[in-house]
């Protein structure tokens, strides 16, 4: 009777050798993309440091409000305002490509205008001028009911205006991003007529908070 012949399975030493090149292109990439980013972030920390870029800064620095009358739900407002913007950089310009403005009240918003866009060069204020003039349906209760009536009686008015802008800047002679900075003003405003303000009411200059993200 013939011997039994005994088979042995080879080894594939092929897989192993590709596990381990596969192993050391995944530490290539990682290298690489280590040094990609040490290297953006230096760039981005020189540049800071040629430019030391600081916030823009928005104030509303004058209000006027002529009419604001509630009748039935639909009131009546004519509200002009200037908010100064003051670019405090000395190497960084503000291109203001779209401005979107709004006044609101009682978190209602009473309408919606586009503005010219301009640019705004190192170290300079500007203003921007706004004139909310209509009508708009306002629902109010409770809590923001008596709220109206208040400062009715007082004759000063809390409102907001909105800012939504589309911005680039400009270092040098490079234009970058496409930034939509968001620009909240709070402020009160005492409602006159013909041309007066209420009696001891004066409209202070109120600083805005500017979410640039």
């Amino acid at each position: 009777m013939a011997g039994k012949h005994t088979y042995h399975r080879p080894e594939h030493h092929h897989n192993h050798c590709r596990c381990s090149c596969g192993g050391g292109r995944f530490i290539t990439f990682l290298k690489i993309l280590i040094a990609i980013i040490i290297v953006v972030g230096l760039a981005v920390l020189i540049l800071w440091l040629i430019f030391r870029p600081n916030k823009v800064k928005f104030n509303v620095t004058d209000a006027k409000l002529t009419q604001f009358n509630l009748i039935g739900n639909q009131l009546h407002y004519n509200l002009a305002l200037n908010v100064t913007v003051r670019n405090p950089n000395k190497r960084i310009g503000v291109y203001y490509d779209s401005i979107e403005s709004s006044p609101i009240y009682k978190d209602q918003r009473l309408e919606t205008q586009w503005l010219p866009p301009f640019y705004q060069g190192y170290k300079t204020t500007a203003v921007i001028s706004c004139v909310f003039s209509g009508q708009q349906l306002l629902l109010l209760a409770g809590q923001g009911l008596t709220e109206f009536n208040a400062e009715t009686v007082a004759g000063v008015y809390e409102m907001n205006v909105e800012l939504n802008l589309r911005i680039r800047l400009k270092f040098g002679a490079v234009r970058i991003g496409k930034f939509k900075p968001k620009v909240n003003c709070e402020f009160k405003v005492p409602l006159s007529s013909d041309g007066n303000s209420v009696v001891g009411s004066v409209f202070e200059s109120t600083g805005c908070d500017i979410d640039y993200w």
